[in-house]
């Protein structure tokens, strides 16, 4: 017992300094990730509106990996790791949700539940894929187990469930909806940055540029 723990306060020394976020570090991070997702935008629009919108869909690839770094940046955001300033970190998440079409502060309290919660099948919902046990699965009737293992399938969780997610659940603060006025703040706000970038996107360069270069 007593090696277990001065085995995990050595394991804590060594991943201090880790812990502590670094300012230019972490502005850093946000330019590698912003600055070429910024020029992949610039450089599919170039080549949609050459008619090129075969060459947009490939850019579309590279791209999606940035837009993977913006969210683990706002999943640090969220657990107030990447700033030292709650609210430089809250306000880049907000700024992060905007990309990654997440409403911030939802998403926020809805990780927190599932890391409080993961694991734990008394307390299941928010933040999950849908898990049933071997029990629970035997007792639906033909037709629910026939859903359960459609909703599973990888082809739905990995193409259409992201759709599904980010298009449409995450335009309201679905499973908050009766915890205050700040989740609809949030999904709204959120809702309201989009559409204005939709619109911009519009006027500078048409439904072909919302199709090709951003969807």
């Amino acid at each position: 017992m007593t090696a277990n723990v001065t085995d995990a306060r050595a394991l804590r020394e060594i991943l201090a300094p880790y812990q502590r976020p670094d300012l230019w570090r972490s502005l850093a991070e946000i330019a590698l990730s912003a600055a070429p997702l910024a020029a992949i935008w610039i450089a599919s629009w170039l080549a949609v509106s050459a008619g090129f919108w075969w060459l947009g869909l490939l850019l579309a690839i590279p791209a999606a990996g940035f837009v993977v770094r913006l969210f683990m940046i706002q999943h640090d955001c969220g657990h107030r790791a990447f700033f030292e300033s709650p609210w430089l970190n809250d306000w880049t998440g907000r700024i992060m949700g905007v990309f990654t079409l997440t409403p911030y502060d939802c998403w926020r309290r809805e990780h927190a539940i599932h890391h409080a919660t993961s694991g734990d099948l008394d307390r299941r919902g928010i933040g999950a894929i849908e898990t049933l046990t071997v029990e629970e699965y035997r007792a639906l009737p033909p037709l629910r187990r026939f859903g359960y293992r459609l909703y599973r399938n990888p082809l739905v969780l990995f193409l259409v469930g992201p759709f599904f997610v980010f298009f449409l659940q995450q335009r309201l603060p679905i499973g908050l909806m009766k915890e205050g006025w700040r989740p609809w703040a949030s999904a709204m706000g959120t809702n309201l940055a989009l559409a204005a970038a939709v619109a911009g996107m519009l006027w500078l360069g048409g439904w072909q540029m919302l199709a090709f270069v951003y969807v």
